[in-house]
């Protein structure tokens, strides 16, 4: 009697491959010196280790998910491919600028805001793959067979790992921090930061000698020169005045995009320049990672050099807008970042945008929150219908009570994004919101369900849920093009233009048969019976 062919799957072997203790290992360090090491000591050390670290984890990572995807992929080949196709991606990407490009796009999409650089020097961490083959011929010899300790990988390493693999640390984006005149040249100086936390103790410099016009790097002595900025200099230098003409002074408006002036030596001021409120609002939908409340996205320092012909030029540095510079005839221009590496990947073609306008497209993540926010009022309005009816058609009061939880979390996700009108980063809030929008769907039609509900009620419900949509994308669609400029005014148009839909899935409920009564049993409604 012939016995049947074992069936194979590759899964076993690769999950013990993901459970090594040398990959388990690499896993707790990747995810501590991404969050906690890389954001206190920035630099060579912590940059290198994470490599180090994702090497280890990446290969077994890809090895699990290629067969659970192919279940009779022989171990052998996944392992293989693992630690083939992560070579072969961190070699193209670390070698070249637009494969990291390419991969910066890919990771921006899968986990938010994200910066790959080429980095030649990173291709020294490549032997840690050696390491990682190492784990494999030592966990292959002992396959996970047993199902708790395969539930136990898949539920809780292989999540793990993915987002230890897929996110990635605090981008440091280019911050316009410093600006001086050096030898009657305009300096400008960029740090590297993210949120509120800028590193501008060494900035990167750029020297114009034609007031603004054209901007080079410095040379050694220059470089050491401005090094001394910080110490003999202080900065930030919130004031400045004409030599030629001491009456004119210039002082940056602390916690705004604006710069005054004064024409009496500082007695009286007026603006020169900035942005309204209302227009860095609606920058700051546009910038990445300017701060919790638009912190990086002020003023910080200006300059006066005079030309010599009785005119002057004004240098500002605005964090995250760039620079900003007053030509001799008395014109603002905004330069942005000005060439070199504080150049590259700076959004809107490396020119700044406009004041008080944007598009959808250069918004980032706000028509993924714009749009969330608007499915979940549409499927609040279902909801609100749907237990309205339910009560009418007497279905059990434990079947709302979903309804209610279903309703409430998808509130509370989407509430902590909008209250702090903080950038869609996480997007795990929105993710888990836009999951529960078809589940408060279903819920609202679940109470009513095929009993007692006629097609008339349907209709209404399914109207009711249009006119919502329509209604609340006028104000979110008119946010996302910066009217209203506000994050907060936007979402309490979108909310009242509830108000109508709910009103009419509310009185659908008239539409819903309601349970008949049952006869009363007793001596007034009960037979006689006649004796015999």
């Amino acid at each position: 009697m012939s016995h049947p062919v074992p069936r194979r799957d590759g899964a076993p072997a690769t999950l013990a491959w993901l459970g090594h203790p040398a990959t388990v290992t690499a896993l707790v360090l990747l995810v501590v010196n991404d969050h906690l090491f890389k954001p206190a000591f920035p630099g060579l050390v912590t940059g290198k280790l994470s490599d180090v670290a994702g090497l280890l984890v990446a290969p077994p990572l890809v090895a699990v998910l290629l067969t659970l995807l192919a279940p009779r992929l022989p171990a052998r080949v996944a392992a293989g491919l693992g630690l083939g196709l992560v070579a072969a991606g961190f070699t193209a990407v670390k070698s070249s600028g637009y494969a990291a490009t390419g991969a910066s796009a890919l990771w921006s999409t899968v986990s938010g805001p994200s910066l790959v650089r080429a980095d030649p020097t990173d291709l020294l961490a490549l032997p840690a793959l050696v390491l990682a083959g190492w784990s494999w011929s030592r966990a292959r010899r002992a396959p996970v067979r047993r199902r708790t300790a395969r539930l136990v990988r898949l539920l809780v390493l292989l999540p793990a790992a993915t987002l230890a693999v897929a996110a990635t640390s605090a981008v440091h984006y280019p911050d316009a921090v410093r600006a001086t005149v050096l030898d009657g040249q305009l300096a400008a100086g960029t740090g590297y930061g993210y949120d509120t936390r800028v590193f501008d103790d060494t900035p990167a410099w750029r020297l114009s000698g034609d007031d603004g016009l054209t901007w080079r790097d410095p040379i050694r002595g220059e470089t050491e020169a401005l090094a001394g900025t910080k110490g003999p200099v202080a900065g930030p230098v919130s004031q400045g005045c004409s030599t030629a003409t001491p009456t004119r002074c210039y002082r940056v408006v602390p916690g705004r995009l604006a710069v005054e002036q004064s024409d009496d030596a500082g007695r009286t001021w007026q603006p020169a320049w900035g942005a309204t409120e209302a227009q860095r609002a609606v920058l700051r939908r546009q910038y990445p990672d300017p701060g919790p409340r638009g912190e990086r996205l002020t003023t910080q320092e200006l300059a006066v050099r005079d030309t010599g012909d009785g005119r002057h030029v004004v240098l500002v540095a605005n964090g995250r807008d760039g620079f900003a510079v007053r030509r001799p005839d008395g014109s603002w221009e905004r330069l942005g970042f000005l060439g070199g590496e504080a150049a590259v990947g700076y959004p809107f073609g490396g020119r700044p945008p406009a004041f008080g306008r944007s598009t959808p497209a250069d918004r980032g993540d706000d028509p993924l929150l714009a749009l969330a926010l608007g499915l979940t009022l549409v499927a609040s309005v279902v909801a609100v219908a749907g237990a309205r009816a339910g009560r009418r058609t007497g279905a059990a009061r434990w079947r709302l009570v979903p309804l209610g939880l279903l309703t409430g979390a998808a509130w509370v996700l989407l509430a902590q994004v909008w209250a702090d009108e903080l950038f869609v980063q996480e997007l795990s809030l929105v993710g888990l919101a836009a999951v529960l929008v078809p589940l408060l769907a279903l819920a609202g039609l679940t109470p009513v369900g095929l009993r007692g509900a006629r097609g008339r009620w349907t209709a209404e419900v399914l109207l009711a849920a249009a006119l919502t949509l329509a209604l609340t994308a006028l104000p979110l669609v008119g946010w996302l093009y910066g009217r209203p400029a506000y994050s907060g005014t936007a979402l309490l148009l979108a909310v009242a233009a509830t108000v109508p839909g709910l009103l009419l899935g509310w009185r659908a409920a008239r539409l819903v048969a309601a349970p008949a009564t049952p006869p009363v049993n007793g001596p007034a409604g009960s037979v006689r019976q006649r004796r015999s």
